[in-house]
């Protein structure tokens, strides 16, 4: 089958790999349908993660139908259409139990692998090295999916395609974010980054009653998106003092939740300009601590492999800030979200903003890596 392959130094090439074949009793084999491009590739495409090996197979987030299924599974069967969660959960560890299916202790290929660098084993992941806890990506052909039980939703049949790709990860992380940032009827949410998971974080702010959303970008086409899709208004960090305009827009006090989704501003310390090889540069955490009210909530999403540097602990202690953090989200929302999904509660097709062959997929990520020609998510077709 042709797949998406890493084949060393940030290059990528669509290669000829063997089909994926049932391993275990609870696996499925899926015939992706849609597969999206994720910010957290990208990393990988810059040569940053040292596991990554040559042919290693690309993508988080597709869907797909079912081919085949192992003995064991329950809920799915040949022709069932699915949205297939971009972490692999076993179902039946305590944190599945506990519906935190993005802490699996199951799920890793290789649970040793990331206990160096975050004190715990890694959950398993689509698209990600093996040696990293995942398993080969949807940017493929075909797609063995483990735990299928867990792991695969069906899809309503009201909903099509392009709609509810985006439930396999950026959907439900931006629920996600809305949840651990508990926003509350009458909150104001401010949000950087204007890209998939920041616009669906905006809407489920907007979905759980908050009194107004603003989302903070730079980039013209996407803050005229969360205008039109999202129902928040843009905020363009380039024209304005962030932080004052938030206190403007909420008051005097500042945003009661702060979500930070996106890439940063250009650096302003010496720190982010000599340090940036070796440490991450939280400029917008650093903005978002400061722009949120006392006893406000501060939510990171998504991965960051280092650390950071000139992290403002003082204010985030004197203001009595909750920092609350994710780099996947749970599968226990999908279900809720495909629903809202089938009502039209929730539209996310505008974000397929380039729809191309599996082909070009090396072409769509040099887009959506850019952010060229308007770029926000790349969607491919085998």
């Amino acid at each position: 089958m042709r797949a998406l392959c890493w084949v060393g130094a940030g290059e990528l090439a669509v290669r000829e790999v063997p089909d994926p074949e049932l391993r275990n009793e609870r696996d499925v084999i899926v015939r992706v349908r849609r597969s999206a491009t994720c910010g957290a590739d990208l990393p990988l495409l810059a040569g940053r993660d040292p596991l990554l090996r040559s042919g290693d197979v690309l993508g988080a987030e597709f869907l797909g139908e079912v081919v085949e299924a192992g003995p064991r599974v329950r809920r799915h069967r040949a022709g069932d259409r699915v949205v297939v969660g971009a972490a692999v959960a076993c179902g039946g560890c305590r944190y599945c139990r506990a519906g935190l299916h993005a802490c699996c202790d199951n799920g890793s290929t290789d649970p040793a692998s990331a206990d160096a660098d975050w004190g715990r084993s890694d959950v398993g992941c689509f698209g990600r090295p093996r040696a990293a806890g995942g398993f080969a990506g949807g940017h493929a052909e075909y797609v063995r999916v483990p735990y299928a039980d867990v792991s695969a939703v069906r899809v309503p049949d009201v909903v099509g395609d392009d709609r509810a790709l985006f439930a396999a990860d950026a959907a439900p992380t931006g629920w996600l974010a809305a949840e651990l940032g508990a926003v509350r009827p009458g909150d104001v949410v401010a949000v950087w980054g204007a890209g998939a998971v920041g616009q669906l974080t905006a809407r489920a702010a907007v979905l759980r009653g908050c009194a107004r959303v603003v989302v903070v970008d730079r980039h013209e086409e996407r803050l005229r998106m969360v205008e039109r899709h999202a129902g928040a208004e843009p905020l363009h960090y380039g024209r304005t003092d962030v932080s004052a305009e938030l206190r403007d827009r909420s008051g005097g006090r500042g945003a009661d939740v702060c979500v930070v989704a996106a890439g940063e501003p250009p650096a302003r310390s010496m720190a982010d300009r000599f340090g940036a090889r070796v440490s991450d540069r939280p400029d917008a955490l650093r903005e978002a601590v400061h722009a949120c009210r006392k006893g406000g909530t501060v939510v990171v999403l998504g991965g960051t492999d280092g650390f950071v540097d000139a992290f403002p602990l003082g204010a985030l202690t004197d203001k009595r800030l909750a920092l609350r953090g994710a780099r996947r989200p749970d599968l226990r929302d999908v279900p809720m979200l495909l629903d809202r999904m089938a009502r039209d509660e929730l539209r996310t097709e505008h974000l397929a903003t380039h729809r191309l062959p599996l082909e070009d997929a090396p072409l769509g990520y040099a887009l959506f890596r850019d952010r060229a020609d308007g770029c926000v998510r790349a969607v491919f077709t085998p």
